[in-house]
């Protein structure tokens, strides 16, 4: 196993970090994950713009220094030979590490047949700083943690008055009454970059996207339901578990032909 620390290259599965460092502490990292396309970090797909301008946007929103951005991208072009997915994080001192992972398992088979879900209704499962991708992911993980007890493969994040919000790992989408709906970001969700991905290439089209809150007399409408990030691209949603009841939607619906063409090139 190979990383990248500090403008250096390691090839081990352990990193040295002081006793004291805040990143260790309290999480105090930001982060981008990115799945690179054909090896190439300047593939569109691979967003790379996308996921520095994020990762930038948030250090000057922290007042964090910088890292030097092109040991960054050095790191980068030594791991993407190894690892098709990157976990790019900044520490507060202006220090970056860069880990690599392989594409999660049966990736395909989970993009067509779907997966089952579970509300995280009750418990310490909201994030802190919504708007923001940082190591502190406590709340997400304990989310996941919990609905993998329950045989599903994802949570579901609510806010205080119910409306879901977004999965552990990636944003929502649902098909009711002939269009597509997304919770909006304001309601305390990642504004995800797979989101806005999918949400330019549906307005390039003038395919209408609902976002408003999805609220509890909004879910029982939905026809289908997907959530997507740029690792898994889309992933139907087929079973809901919910307190002591169950949602079914379709995880073959046509819709979801829409969706996926944004991760086409040269759709994007």
């Amino acid at each position: 196993m190979s990383y990248w620390f500090n403008g250096h290259l390691h090839n081990s599965d352990r990193i040295d970090l002081g006793i004291h460092d805040p990143a260790l502490l309290y999480g105090a990292t930001v982060f981008t994950t990115l799945r690179v396309y054909a090896q190439t970090i300047d593939h569109p797909l691979t967003q790379w713009s996308a996921h520095q301008h994020r990762l930038k946007q948030t250090l000057t929103d922290f007042h964090w220094p910088a890292p030097d951005w092109t040991q960054v991208r050095r790191g980068a072009e030594h791991l993407k030979r190894s690892y098709p997915v990157l976990r790019i994080a900044c520490l507060p001192d202006g220090r970056e590490l860069i880990t690599g992972r392989p594409l999660p398992a049966h990736l395909a088979t989970l993009q067509t047949s779907g997966i089952t879900a579970w509300v995280a209704q009750t418990g310490p499962y909201q994030r802190g700083l919504p708007r923001y991708k940082t190591g502190n992911y406590l709340g997400s993980w304990l989310a996941l943690q919990a609905a993998q007890a329950q045989a599903a493969k994802e949570a579901i994040l609510v806010n205080n008055v119910g409306d879901w919000l977004e999965t552990s790992t990636g944003n929502l989408w649902g098909w009711a009454r002939g269009q597509w709906w997304t919770p909006p970001w304001q309601a305390g969700l990642l504004p995800g970059i797979a989101r806005q991905q999918v949400l330019d290439y549906l307005h390039r089209l003038g395919i209408p996207v609902q976002t408003q809150p999805w609220t509890r007399s909004l879910i029982p409408t939905l026809e289908v339901l997907a959530y997507t990030n740029g690792v898994v691209q889309v992933v139907p949603i087929h079973t809901v578990l919910k307190d002591q009841s169950r949602l079914e939607f379709d995880p073959e619906h046509s819709c979801l032909r829409e969706l996926r063409a944004a991760f086409q090139w040269p759709n994007l």
